[in-house]
């Protein structure tokens, strides 16, 4: 077991009122011998919310919101409130704004892919950093007939000269067409420049922004950063409820948008024997079938819990915790000298989010695959994760994956029935997933430890 002196410190020890924070709300992690470090997974759910939650829906009575009896309009103001604390937490104009909810960052991401008016003068330019959430919109892109356009990464992770990329793609078109990016990347942790919303914009391209693993910590004024679509989930920023999330989108942008379809609660009328709709004007156009009226109802009280802690003082203590957690690892060394791990991304806590993604390395400098420390860390009780997070861009640029040999691997072990495995032994040592330890407001020092102490059980095995 790796001792205190092992992790060196930053600033100062896990802060005392986040100590009380861990005891008063998330006192099951300790009592259930717990170090759980998959923030970027999911946020966990303070005790103080889901009790808030429980006495709001104990003492009143909730309908469907497509009516206008009491219950019904009980809940429709709950919605009503919960848009409006949404644009007041991301500094947003009501006049310019709305909130559509959906079930999470993903459904919110394809309201804008399949109705987004692609073809052949607009096309669509997605960062080689992208969850596959985002880089699912090429498919609908491509049907239109739409040049599909990747912005690269240099060798840290980060966006490698957006602003001339992009004035280069718009030279090249008539229409600005749609770029989509992650304020924060899943994968490396790295923050892409907000100012490349603004920038894409005067080019003429709307802009998709991914925030999903930006919120849990970080602020977001839609005044300063004018995104035009900002997907996002309610249970990565605070651990519930899951199942649902948001586009919060500029009400000029949404009014461009063309729904391949309709459904219930989205429509004024419908005529079947004249084969007619009207879909209705602004969110709930988008809003499919019956919103999860509890579930949204419990968004407000999860807001103001941020709010109350304080979003910078949650991203300067994950933000400690990290950079300790990568000096720590960076400094791990077998008996012959060799590192015993390589970080990707950022080594220092520049423009980069509480996220580090690693592989341990053996004595001879080969990648030990990422199952293995997994299964380590779950004998420990350390929940990590491992694989590429569904982020193939970012993991073929960390992995210095060569194309055409990727593309024919790929290729070949689809043909024989996808296996992992099969695909890793096709790629001849280059390693097909990695570790991701990420941070939050429970997160404390001993947590990192206790990874360490899975790490370092790998020197010279």
């Amino acid at each position: 077991m790796l001792t205190a002196e092992a992790m060196p410190l930053v600033e100062h020890e896990t802060p005392r009122d986040f100590l009380e924070l861990r005891a008063r709300e998330f006192a099951r992690l300790d009592a259930g011998g717990h170090a759980y470090l998959d923030f970027t997974g999911s946020a966990l759910y303070p005790e103080s919310l889901v009790r808030s939650h429980g006495d709001t829906l104990r003492s009143g009575v909730f309908g469907n919101p497509h009516a206008e009896n009491p219950t019904s309009l009980a809940s429709t103001s709950h919605l009503a409130l919960a848009r409006s604390r949404v644009l007041r937490f991301m500094d947003a104009d009501p006049a310019e704004y709305t909130v559509v909810f959906t079930a999470n960052a993903t459904a919110a991401l394809a309201h804008v892919a399949t109705s987004y008016p692609f073809g052949p003068a607009v096309p669509l330019v997605l960062s080689v950093d992208n969850h596959n959430s985002v880089n699912g919109i090429r498919e609908y892109a491509m049907r239109a007939g739409a040049t599909v356009h990747y912005l690269p990464l240099d060798a840290e992770l980060r966006l490698h000269a957006p602003d001339a990329r992009l004035q280069s793609l718009r030279q090249a078109n008539d229409a600005g067409g749609l770029m989509a990016f992650p304020a924060q990347s899943n994968f490396s942790g790295v923050k892409h420049p907000l100012a490349l919303v603004t920038t894409a914009q005067s080019l003429g391209f709307r802009v998709l922004l991914d925030a999903a693993a930006l919120l849990p910590m970080t602020r977001l004024s839609l005044r300063d950063v004018p995104a035009d679509f900002v997907a996002l989930s309610f249970y990565k920023m605070f651990g519930y409820p899951t199942g649902v999330g948001a586009l919060v989108a500029r009400r000029d942008a949404l009014s461009q948008l063309r729904r391949p379809w309709f459904s219930g609660g989205t429509v004024d009328f419908v005529s079947v024997q004249n084969v007619m709709h009207a879909l209705r004007a602004g969110e709930e156009g988008f809003e499919d079938g019956t919103p999860d009226f509890l579930g949204i109802s419990a968004i407000p009280a999860g807001l103001q819990f941020l709010e109350d802690i304080g979003l910078p003082r949650i991203e300067r203590h994950s933000m400690n915790l990290t950079v300790q957690l990568i000096a720590a690892l960076t400094s791990l060394r077998h008996r012959n000298g060799q590192p015993l791990v390589h970080v990707y991304g950022p080594q220092d806590a520049r423009a980069r989010g509480a996220t580090v993604a690693f592989n341990v390395l053996n004595d001879a400098g080969s990648v030990v695959p990422f199952q293995a420390v997994e299964r380590r860390a779950h004998v420990a009780r350390v929940s990590v994760r491992g694989g590429c997070f569904c982020n193939p861009g970012a993991s073929e640029t960390a992995f210095g994956f060569p194309a055409e040999a990727t593309a024919q691997c790929l290729v070949s072990t689809r043909m024989n029935g996808w296996a992992l495995s099969s695909f890793a032994e096709c790629m001849r040592g280059y390693p097909v997933g990695a570790v991701r330890a990420s941070f939050g407001m429970a997160s404390n020092r001993a947590d990192a430890l206790r990874l360490l102490s899975v790490v370092e059980s790998f020197v010279d095995d």
